[in-house]
């Protein structure tokens, strides 16, 4: 491969990196400015995967959220097992259940309108 060939290609994947961070950075931005303390609640499992990429995301964001513990926690357990214990994470954002790590799902329940009479 001719090296002007992967110089190419190299400057494509760092610009489309650099592009997709700055992407990510706004969203970030605008979801901080819609969510309020209370809105996210992160019930997680102390070996989830996702939950850590959950964590680290909505912390990057500055997204203020609260977390419990299935192991610790019997309070999160009975709330875990009452939302249908499907999975972890399950995030409840403004009062909807979302079942794992879903980011575009998180975005959409904090951009739409409050319910009537919240």
């Amino acid at each position: 491969m001719p090296r002007s060939l992967l110089v190419v290609i190299l400057v494509a994947a760092l610009a489309s990196w650099a592009w997709r961070a700055h992407v990510d950075n706004a969203e970030g931005q605008r979801l901080a400015a819609l969510v309020q303390a209370g809105d996210i609640r992160m019930i997680s499992s102390e070996t989830c995967g996702w939950c850590t990429a959950a964590r680290r995301w909505m912390t990057e964001q500055n997204l203020p959220f609260e977390e419990c513990f299935i192991e610790r926690e019997a309070r999160c357990q009975a709330e875990y097992e009452a939302l249908g214990g499907m999975g972890t994470p399950t995030l409840v954002v403004r009062g909807q259940r979302i079942l794992g790590f879903d980011r575009e799902a998180i975005a959409r329940v904090l951009a739409a309108p409050p319910a009537r009479g919240t």
